[in-house]
């Protein structure tokens, strides 16, 4: 191979590395924003981690924040706004990424 081709190879990996540890830390700040909404309904124990994971899957509907920030301000209702919603995944997302970078 030429050093052209390992570069190439080097930088389709670090995109690949890169996009799997953004997917990663976006499905974890969506469990700690369910978590977080959970502790707010009072749910504790499995029920908030059954919650969470539902919230995880919630992502799943369409790209974007739109539909965790939809499902969490309607079963949050009076307690929390889109707006607080959307304020609250954008603070756990730099602790989503942290908690990632310690478990590798």
């Amino acid at each position: 191979m030429t050093t052209f081709d390992d570069r190439e190879n080097a930088f389709e990996s670090k995109y690949a590395h890169d996009a799997d540890m953004q997917f990663r830390a976006e499905a974890r700040r969506n469990k700690l924003t369910g978590l977080w909404a959970a502790g707010l309904l009072g749910k504790t124990g499995d029920d908030a981690a059954e919650y969470a994971m539902a919230v995880v899957s919630a992502d799943f509907e369409e790209a974007g924040i739109e539909d965790v920030v939809r499902k969490v301000a309607s079963d949050l209702g009076s307690l929390a706004t889109p707006e607080v919603v959307r304020a609250k995944m954008a603070e756990l997302l730099p602790v989503a990424k942290a908690q990632l970078m310690t478990e590798f």
